[in-house]
């Protein structure tokens, strides 16, 4: 689990593709911190180490996380986003981010907002059913807040610290970037669509209860 609150933008040593996925090397200091086994968001995907040293960790990515995800597009020398799992003594600065991307969105712009700027970007439809105004969202792995929704389109507003410590102060039009959506959300929408008779698991199907209630 994770919080959306990048602590290091690492750089991409080097990637290798083979016929079984790609397999990543990350200069990054936080690495220190990781031993073989521990888990790592990389613009907001959830990756395993398989080795760690002080200079940087080694990981692996599957064939699925490449398909929902951008990490398939990283080259060497491209910086990413980087987040330790979350201590139960740490801070929940962010949201609740559990590093499981939904999929990717395309930056339609990149304006400037006063001192910030603001980022819109064009959201898969079957994710707009778990995103609202003033809810959270993950892209690339930065906790952010949904400033406005308009039909497919999402906006959201980067201060001067997201810009300088995250990518998104890198991007452009047409930049993707991986979307986790708010997994309380989900269970939101997946409770109603159930009470709804709109789920596959409808109530009436489930076996009875010894004791009903």
């Amino acid at each position: 689990m994770f919080t959306g609150i990048v602590q290091e933008l690492g750089t991409v040593d080097s990637v290798e593709g083979s016929d079984g996925g790609a397999h990543l090397r990350i200069a990054a200091r936080l690495a220190s911190e990781m031993q073989p086994g521990d888990s790592v968001a990389v613009n907001g995907a959830c990756l395993t180490a398989t080795s760690a040293d002080a200079a940087g960790f080694e990981a692996d990515v599957m064939h699925q996380t490449l398909s929902l995800t951008t990490l398939g597009a990283l080259e060497q020398g491209h910086a990413v986003n980087l987040e330790l799992p979350l201590r139960p003594t740490d801070r929940l600065g962010g949201h609740l981010v559990q590093g499981h991307v939904d999929g990717s969105a395309a930056v339609t712009e990149l304006v400037p907002d006063g001192f910030a700027k603001r980022l819109a970007a064009e959201l898969p439809e079957e994710l707009l059913p778990y995103v609202v105004e003033r809810g959270s969202i993950a892209l690339d792995g930065v906790s952010l807040t949904v400033a406005a929704l308009d039909h497919a389109v999402v906006a959201v507003s980067l201060i001067p610290e997201t810009l300088e410590r995250t990518t998104l102060g890198r991007v452009e039009a047409g930049t993707r970037l991986n979307v986790e959506c708010d997994v309380l959300a989900r269970y939101v929408r997946r409770q109603v669509s159930a009470e709804a008779g709109l789920s596959p698991f409808r109530r009436e199907d489930a076996e009875p209860r010894s004791n009903p209630i």
